[in-house]
């Protein structure tokens, strides 16, 4: 484009009448949520609907819950991490009442070295860092102690969720939990277990993760 014509149009641009854009309304006050008994129900509906085994209770059974899940399965080997609250709580029930009980594994050494008896347990119990009750899925903040590969690579994978970190929605979320403060290099939302289809649209679980997910939701 020569110069006299990139003038010309900068010229009528510039001379073109100017419309100011209209100013969007402010938005209306969010409306109260609703309660925590209503979302922890609809997370619950939602999350069995994906196929994932959903148990709602006082947090004090909730030892007692999980091994009847790990009864009812077989399990024979449970992972766990031994430097969480919730690893902490599992390695002291156990103690005193092991027979009969799938053996604790722990993850504490690097997965290079970890890796073989990583692939080989049955199931694995992660934390929950909340929920999102709008879709119905767990947040999942993996971190050093509790690593990602605990809720990816067991065949069943058994999530441990507070009843008062089920959020209306995402957006509450990230607010109340002050995610801006401190964003994980990875964060998680699992709404059922793992699942594909091949091209004929027919689901496969399991495939690329566990095949089953159980949720103990502590009131």
């Amino acid at each position: 484009m020569s110069e006299t014509a990139r003038d010309r149009i900068l010229e009528r641009l510039r001379g073109a009448p100017r419309q100011e854009a209209p100013s969007p309304d402010a938005p209306a006050p969010a409306a109260a949520g609703p309660d925590r008994a209503a979302r922890v129900a609809r997370l619950k509906s939602l999350m069995e609907a994906m196929r994932a085994e959903v148990h709602v209770l006082p947090a004090a059974e909730w030892i007692a819950r999980l091994k009847e899940v790990l009864g009812a399965r077989a399990i024979k080997t449970l992972l766990y991490a031994p430097a969480t609250d919730l690893g902490s709580a599992v390695a002291a029930a156990w103690q005193p009442d092991a027979a009969g009980l799938p053996e604790l594994v722990a993850y504490a050494e690097p997965v290079e070295s970890f890796k073989e008896r990583l692939f080989g347990v049955d199931a694995a119990l992660t934390t929950a860092a909340g929920a999102v009750a709008d879709t119905g899925a767990l947040i999942l903040r993996p971190t050093g102690a509790e690593p990602r590969l605990m809720s990816l690579v067991p065949p069943v994978h058994i999530a441990v969720l507070r009843a008062d970190t089920v959020y209306p929605s995402l957006g509450d979320a990230m607010r109340e939990g002050r995610w801006a403060e401190g964003m994980p290099s990875n964060l998680l939302l699992i709404s059922g277990p793992s699942k594909t289809a091949d091209i004929e649209l027919i689901l496969a679980f399991g495939v690329h993760g566990p095949k089953e997910l159980v949720v103990l939701i502590l009131e």
